[in-house]
């Protein structure tokens, strides 16, 4: 099911991987679908998070992502664990986010783990609020009982949008990634469906 969304300009990014989330009065800048990811994405969207890997803590993985692990990965999120592309009028995909299990074991099933990716020249835009959005609806829909976001410690974009979707912070793991020569702390932040 693919829905339409007005986003509104929200105010500077701090290069992260989403923008904050756009204030409800201002006028809307950019049209976009956000539909359920397909196979055809997996270049767009393995490009969006290559660049994350390779420049930024905002993902803890260490090596680029190849189209054969992307497609893997989609296929992986087209069952109970959704993800989703923000495509443009023209077809871009200009964002992408996906809910992933929390935990292996059994008990923890009815919690998700949120994540959103915004390409750099599309931020502050609204589109992480766009896409986050549509992941809850969806994780609501699934039947998901919690969601959880593990978002590196002084991502304050990411922060602020998560915030903005009525997550609150529960936590925080210190030192637990080693990235680009930086401990890097984990603020964990949650929101019940």
């Amino acid at each position: 099911m693919a829905s339409e969304a007005s986003v509104a300009r929200s105010g500077p990014e701090d290069g992260g991987g989403v923008s904050p989330a756009p204030s409800e009065e201002r006028q809307s800048k950019m049209a976009v679908t956000v539909r359920l990811v397909e196979r055809r994405d997996a270049e767009a969207i393995r490009a969006i998070y290559n660049l994350e890997v390779s420049e930024s803590t905002v993902t803890f993985d260490l090596v680029p992502r190849s189209l054969d692990e992307q497609v893997e990965w989609i296929d992986a999120h087209s069952g109970g664990h959704p993800a989703v592309v923000a495509v443009s009028d023209d077809g871009d995909v200009l964002g992408f986010g996906s809910l992933s299990p929390y935990r292996d074991r059994p008990a923890y099933k009815p919690t998700v783990e949120d994540s959103v990716y915004v390409r750099r020249d599309a931020r502050g835009e609204g589109l992480g609020r766009v896409v986050l959005d549509e992941l809850l609806r969806l994780g609501a829909a699934q039947g998901f009982h919690s969601v959880v976001a593990r978002i590196v410690g002084g991502h304050a974009a990411s922060i602020a949008l998560h915030e903005a979707c009525g997550f609150e912070i529960v936590g925080t793991e210190r030192e637990v990634g080693r990235k680009l020569g930086k401990w890097l702390d984990v603020l964990l932040m949650q929101r019940m469906l």
